[in-house]
């Protein structure tokens, strides 16, 4: 229930802040404020509660169900949250602020923010899997499939995605640049 609240905020905030811009921005902007909202709203009291001990939130109970780690002080998982809440979120943030600014340094930002991401997603997951992965729940179809592939496949689709976006754009620009120099001489 609060993801989906904080999905249908982060949409209506991102498809207002984007109002006069192509589908592909505005999508983007929604994206970027329910990824900043989940980060500071679901993962950060998270952190927060792994390292003072006292993990008895409902949305971490949940998600333990999926993955056992988010119910005690996992080191690794910790120190990728407080990276994923600070960085991420604030990343996401000063996104929206580019994209909607029409900033110079927005593709810098968004590929920043997709490496994170990506980053973020591989060391929560990989060094359980090297282990023959004994937090994950891969006996339950829904704790598999549904809860550990799908919504942690969301965070690398849409990162890979926006690579290829900034890819695209970023050589846009400089063929751009390489043509008008090629005027001059």
């Amino acid at each position: 229930l609060l993801c989906a609240s904080l999905l249908a905020v982060g949409c209506a905030l991102g498809l207002r802040l984007g109002r006069g811009r192509g589908a592909a921005d505005r999508g983007l902007l929604a994206w970027l404020c329910f990824n900043a909202l989940v980060h500071f709203a679901l993962e950060g009291p998270y952190v927060y509660l792994s390292m003072v001990g006292n993990i008895t939130d409902s949305d971490a109970l949940i998600a333990s169900l999926s993955d056992a780690r988010w119910l005690y002080f996992d080191p690794t998982i910790v120190s990728v949250e407080i990276l994923t809440v600070v960085l991420g979120g604030s990343l996401a943030l000063v996104l929206v602020y580019a994209i909607v600014k029409e900033k110079h340094y927005r593709h810098f930002v968004q590929i920043t923010l997709c490496v994170c991401e990506l980053y973020g997603g591989w060391m929560t997951f990989c060094p359980d899997w090297l282990m023959g992965s004994p937090n994950l729940n891969t006996n339950s179809w829904l704790y598999f499939w549904v809860y550990l592939v799908f919504f942690n496949g969301v965070w690398v689709l849409i990162p890979g995605l926006l690579l290829w976006q900034s890819w695209v754009e970023l050589k846009k620009m400089h063929h751009k640049g390489s043509n008008s120099r090629k005027k001059f001489q």
